[in-house]
Order: C-alpha cells, then sequence, then structure tokens
C-alpha cells in the first residue's frame, strides 16, 4: 500500500511501479538537497513520532503482546536513532571526503582527485516483527538510508499492520511538513510484493532483519536480478557465551542469574540473545549451574509476537530434544516455588550441594494456548558436534542451550564448529588469559563483550551490530552512526572544474566538514 490509501492491504505490481517512480524521483532531488535540509527532514519524523507516542504505543501493545514499558522504551529509542543521524550528518565524515592535489612527481603522477560518497537512490527496507519500532517502519534502516539521501519504501510486516500503517502516516506528513519531495518515502504490504520490491528495477539495495529462511531467499533474488544489488540482511544469531572455570567458580550465582535474566528478556525474541553457553568444569559442576539458572528463571509464561514464531520455537525445542539436548528445567517443566526458595537454591546449587535438575518433560515450547515458558537445555560438546546442525542453530524464543567442556582444547573444538554471529560474550577473571579465546571468538561475531549479557544494543558511533554470515549478509552494521555507510557509494572527480564539484569537495571547505586533504584529516 501507499500510505495514502485508507487502510493496510495488499499492494499489486502495478500499485509498486507508481511508488517507486515517484520514489526514483524524490531520490534525485534529495541527492541534490544539502545535508541541512536533511537534518530537518529527520529531526521533523522523530518529533512526530514522539508527538504521537501514545497512540503509536497503544496500537503496537495489541499488535505484538509486548509490553508498553518495553513499547515505550523501545519508541524513544528510534526517535534517538533519527537524531544520531542528524548529528552524523552534521559532522560530515560520514561522507568519506577525500582530496588529493595534483602531485606530478609522484610515480605514477597524482592528477587533482576529489572523493567522496553518494546515495544509491531507493532503497527497500524489510520491517522485523521484534522491534515493531526500532527496526521497523522508521526504524535504523530507515533512518540511515534516508539520511544518506536516498529514497524508502518500507514493507510493513504482518505481525503489526495497523501499527505500520500509523507509523507511515504520521511519518509521510512530518517529512511533507519539513519540506522534502513527494514519494520519497512510501510503505507497500502483502505476502507477494517483497520479491516485487527486490527484483524491482529502480531498487539500488535492501534492509532487511528477519529469519534466515525468507532472509536467504531474498538475499538470493538480490544476487540473480540482471543487475545485481546489495542486500543487507540480519538473519539469525547464536551469541555464544564462555564461561571460564574461575568465572564460574567465583561468580556462578551471578553470572546464572544474569543469564536467565538476558535470556527471557523480551520473552527471548531479541536477535542478540544468548543462544548458547559454554560451561567449564564436570558433569557435577555443570549441572549445578544450570539448576541455578533454571531456578533463576521467573515464573510466567508469554504470548509471541506471533502465532508462527510461538510454532517455531515448540517445533525447534524438540528437534534439540531430539538431536540428544536434555532439558533441564524451567517453568516449562518444573513447578516453582517462591523466589527466596529459589534464590537459596541457586546458592546452594553454585555451591556444589545435591540439586535435582527437573526436567522440562515432551511437553516444553509452545502450549496449546499458544503460550510459551522458559527452557533451559544441556549436553556435552560431543553431542553438539554430532548434531551441529540442530544444536548450534538459533531458537528464536526465552531458551538457551548449556554445553559442557572438559578443558580448553574440547572448548576450541567447539567455537571452531560456531558459524558467525551478532555477539560473543566473555566471561573470565582478570588474572586468566584470554588471548586464545578471543582470537577464536573475532572470526566469529561482530562484537565481542568482556562481562555483561550481549542483549542491549546502544546506538552510538562506535556501535557494530552485524557479523559473518549467517547473522548478517555483509560486513556493515545495521545499528550505530556507520550504518549509513551501506546506503552511499563512491565517486571520484578527477580534474574538475570548481563549479562541477558538490560544495563537500570545493576548495576553502565552505560547509565545514570533516575531510582528508593530501593524506591529512581534518576541517581544511
Amino acid at each position: 500500500m501507499d500510505v495514502g490509501r485508507e487502510q493496510v492491504g495488499e499492494t499489486s505490481a502495478a500499485e509498486l511501479d507508481v511508488i517507486m517512480a515517484r520514489a526514483v524521483a524524490a531520490a534525485r532531488v534529495a541527492e541534490g538537497v544539502p545535508a541541512v535540509e536533511r537534518r530537518r527532514w529527520l529531526v521533523a519524523a522523530a518529533d512526530a513520532i514522539d508527538a504521537d507516542a501514545a497512540e503509536l504505543v497503544r496500537i503496537a501493545a495489541r499488535e505484538s503482546h509486548l509490553p508498553e514499558a518495553r513499547l515505550t522504551g523501545e519508541l524513544a529509542r528510534t526517535t534517538a536513532q533519527l537524531r544520531l543521524f542528524d548529528r552524523v550528518l552534521d559532522e560530515g565524515s560520514y561522507l568519506e571526503a577525500t582530496i588529493d592535489h595534483p602531485d606530478p612527481s609522484a610515480t605514477p603522477p597524482v592528477p587533482d582527485l576529489r572523493r567522496m560518497l553518494v546515495p544509491l537512490g531507493v532503497v527497500a527496507v524489510f520491517s522485523a516483527s521484534n522491534f515493531p519500532f526500532a527496526f521497523s517502519v522508521a526504524g535504523g534502516d530507515t533512518a540511515s538510508a534516508l539520511a544518506a539521501g536516498n529514497a524508502v519504501v518500507v514493507k510493513a510486516h504482518p505481525g503489526h499492520p495497523e501499527l505500520s500503517e500509523r507509523t507511515a502516516r504520521t511519518v509521510t506528513a512530518a517529512l511533507a511538513e519539513a519540506g522534502a519531495p513527494d514519494g520519497l518515502f512510501a510503505l507497500v504490504s502483502g505476502f507477494d510484493v517483497g520479491p516485487l520490491l527486490v527484483e524491482h528495477p529502480d531498487t539500488a539495495a535492501v534492509g532487511f532483519t528477519g529469519s534466515v529462511p525468507g532472509g536467504r531467499a531474498l538475499f538470493d533474488i538480490a544476487a540473480r536480478r540482471p543487475s545485481p544489488i546489495p542486500f543487507y540482511g540480519e538473519l539469525g544469531s547464536l551469541n555464544p557465551v564462555v564461561v571460564t572455570p574461575d568465572a564460574l567458580r567465583q561468580r556462578g550465582t551471578e553470572l546464572a542469574r544474569g543469564l536467565s535474566e538476558s535470556v527471557t528478556l523480551g520473552a527471548g525474541q531479541f536477535c542478540t540473545k544468548p543462544g548458547v553457553v559454554f560451561v567449564p568444569g564436570g558433569e557435577r559442576a555443570s549441572d549445578a549451574f544450570a539448576a541455578a539458572v533454571a531456578q533463576s528463571l521467573p515464573d510466567t509464561t508469554w504470548t509471541l509476537l506471533t502465532p508462527s514464531i510461538a510454532e517455531g520455537f515448540a517445533r525447534r525445542t524438540a528437534e534439540q530434544l531430539a538431536a540428544g539436548a536434555v532439558a533441564v528445567g524451567g517453568s516449562a517443566g518444573a513447578s516453582a516455588g517462591s523466589s527466596s526458595a529459589k534464590s537459596g537454591a541457586a546458592e546452594e546449587a553454585i555451591a556444589g550441594s545435591d540439586v535435582g535438575i527437573p526436567g522440562a518433560g515432551a511437553d516444553a515450547g509452545a502450549s496449546a494456548d499458544g503460550q510459551v515458558a522458559p527452557v533451559i537445555l544441556s549436553a556435552d560438546v560431543s553431542t553438539v558436534l554430532a548434531h551441529a546442525d540442530t544444536l548450534l542453530e538459533e531458537s528464536f524464543g526465552p531458551s538457551t542451550l548449556l554445553v559442557r567442556y572438559a578443558d580448553d582444547d574440547e572448548l576450541a573444538r567447539a567455537l571452531t564448529a560456531l558459524d558467525g554471529s551478532l555477539t560473543a560474550t566473555i566471561h573470565a577473571e582478570p588474572s586468566e588469559e584470554i588471548g586464545d579465546l578471543v582470537a577464536l571468538l573475532r572470526p566469529r561475531a561482530g562484537r565481542i563483550l568482556f562481562g555483561g549479557w550481549p542483549t542491549g544494543v546502544a546506538v552510538s558511533w562506535a556501535q557494530h551490530h552485524g557479523g559473518p554470515y549467517p547473522s548478517t549478509t555483509s560486513v556493515h552494521t545495521s545499528v550505530g552512526a556507520t550504518a549509513i555507510r551501506r546506503w552511499l557509494r563512491p565517486v571520484t572527480y578527477q580534474t574538475a572544474p570548481e563549479a562541477a564539484l558538490p560544495p563537500e569537495l570545493r576548495e576553502g571547505n565552505p560547509l565545514g566538514i570533516v575531510r582528508r586533504v593530501d593524506g591529512v584529516l581534518g576541517r581544511s
């Protein structure tokens, strides 16, 4: 649908052609608009979303089953993302403006060369289900693509159609009032329009956040086009955590509680949820830690974002159990006592006393009414390596797999079997040497945490939210200031007359941006 229609509906191929034609025209205008104007567009969109926050959160809570407090915070994050790119455009280094003055003495001689990044054109953005604001219609992909000077066509997620429409109307009105060209931003919807949007000859790049199967199918379409285009997909991530022997001895109870909180945050529907945790020691020590984690779980169940996600969670849990993982506890299969009783049991578990390990049973996962409970699974390294295709795949929901390792060599074999992830976390004591561990994890993650938990992604200049496949399909980030780099390409002007140069590359730096001139970075 275009946002001018009265209600959410399927966008036809003919309607998409009209929307794309308007987007192409708008992109041509936006490319020539000074950054100061694009900054006003971003701030206007942020202000309009903030002004409509109460109604947007109300709709989001009804459609997503997420609590209003969580959604209120996520909406604030969304407008903060828009305002971050206001600052990014003001500072200017994102353009990578570079000037080499002529140097006939160089080998070979250097002519006058001036390079900067320019927008791609029309960017297609696919909304995510698990962040109905921050990774959706006006989320980070949209904010960074608009900031770069592109037009954006967003594919609404079917999990929150009314919210998508409301957000799109709010943003469209704000952009129009701020003077943005008509067609700079549009919303489309429907299952069939997704592939059409990727295939459309006017689409210059795609941003996607979703499942591995869905993302890979669209990624392949983007690569098969007569003119292939970049596909920036965030697909699936295990986010491994390694607990060292000293950390388990010194902070086992604290780590168990922290893991429980991280696994169940947002009902386990965060892309950075720790999905596999490597725990040292023999069976007794690792089982004690598993019991402590299970006994720290909240006594609750959740309705997940969509019925298909709940069904997938139940199916993945069953597959993991069939592959040899053992359910060690949680609301899925153990009766829960009071919080104080749980805390005491956890302390005893870590201390090494005998603690029974309750089994979750065959009914772990989604219940008949669609509710899901947290699930903690356990396996040894040999089992995991024998069934890596099943046990080392993301399970989207409130669960994690604890993997027992006997020594450093066994841990290294297990880590080597991991695919790419958004994050990797190390819990170690200051006295422990972890250089080899960092070297093993660095090729498999985009962000390495030393302590803490990966659920929680700051929106900042240094943030990197990406990683090796299948966590993403590129080397770029979808969060933070450098997310803008995805929607730009380099162009060099050689011996160009001053009048033909964009202001960013003219002598005297009329815009006062950060540039590199004859190898020196500054504002000259």
